[in-house]
């Protein structure tokens, strides 16, 4: 589940509603395992949660996260029972991912993108539970934040969700077309775009107005770029074969590629999705608002370049 700046209960027959756990004896089904395989890697789960700079075990969580409120360590989503998910009911997996709730009742730090998760289905959700429970355990304890003094009290996250979250399952939209509402599902809700790139307020909330333009202050202050439609300072010139080919392999039309977090997001998660879904993608996109936003940094006079600039 990748990362972002930012990020009330479900109710309870939404939980109640979704398929129950699988059971130590029985064995799921290739089918759920490979829709959970797809989910797994549609919300970008092994890159956040795999320290791959440092040598981690897959999933083993302990990869760092620099924000503006200090420093998260991603937690273990392996099923080892005591330092993972093992214990983990599957009503407790999808109240994280529904609620932004832990298993002990702890609010989450919305570093963990449940403000995008909660739209997943349940089927998707009771897949990716399946497939994550199916992985090697790896006994590995979760690092403690490093954050500073006022964001380190996690009972003002629940102020924090009554300005700034609600939770609930994407809702297709009527007047719009099949593929565009597949698109809609995969950036809104499981590739969550909008985390990184995304402007955000002081409080780490998105700036609902400047969706997808991009910001300086990106995750580890990394500069993520515009990708409205905007002809000058996003990706309005770009067509959407060439949209869904940089989604696919990282190549910009003028021939550049990725770098920095995007290009982690395409090897460990966007390479590996259908074509069909990375042109929806791009379909969904590109029926953004397009928005002017060239990127400064604070301390620089001039644009700053971009990850694929």
């Amino acid at each position: 589940m990748a990362l972002s700046l930012s990020h009330g209960l479900v109710l309870a027959g939404l939980l109640a509603a979704a398929p129950s756990a699988q059971s130590a004896g029985d064995r799921p089904s290739d089918a759920v395992l490979t829709r959970g395989e797809y989910v797994f890697q549609a919300a970008g789960c092994y890159g956040c949660h795999t320290n791959d700079k440092h040598g981690g075990s897959p999933l083993a969580g302990g990869r760092a996260l620099v924000t503006p409120f200090g420093t998260f360590y991603t937690p273990n989503i392996t099923p080892d029972p005591e330092s993972g998910i093992g214990k983990w009911s599957q009503q407790d997996f999808m109240q994280a991912l529904r609620a932004g709730v832990g298993r002990n009742h702890a609010q989450l730090y919305p570093a963990f993108p449940y403000t995008s998760y909660t739209r997943m289905t349940d089927e998707d959700l009771h897949a990716l539970w399946v497939y994550l429970q199916s992985r090697p355990a790896v006994k590995q304890a979760n690092r403690p934040h490093d954050l500073k003094w006022f964001v380190s009290v996690r009972s003002l996250i629940t102020l924090w969700k009554a300005l700034y979250f609600t939770p609930g399952a994407y809702k297709p939209d009527p007047q719009k077309s099949t593929s565009w509402n597949r698109g809609a599902y995969l950036v809104l809700a499981m590739a969550h775009c909008g985390e990184c790139h995304t402007p955000r307020n002081t409080l780490g909330a998105a700036k609902t107005s400047l969706a997808y333009a991009g910001t300086s202050h990106g995750p580890d202050d990394s500069v993520i770029p515009n990708i409205t439609p905007d002809k000058a300072t996003g990706i309005g010139r770009w067509t959407t074969g060439e949209f869904t080919a940089y989604l696919k392999n990282g190549m910009t039309p003028d021939g550049d590629f990725a770098g920095g977090l995007m290009a982690e997001e395409i090897d460990n998660s966007l390479q590996h999705l259908r074509k069909d879904d990375l042109t929806d993608i791009a379909e969904f996109i590109q029926s953004q608002p397009a928005v002017v936003n060239a990127l400064h940094k604070a301390d620089k006079k001039s644009s700053v370049k971009a990850d694929w600039e």
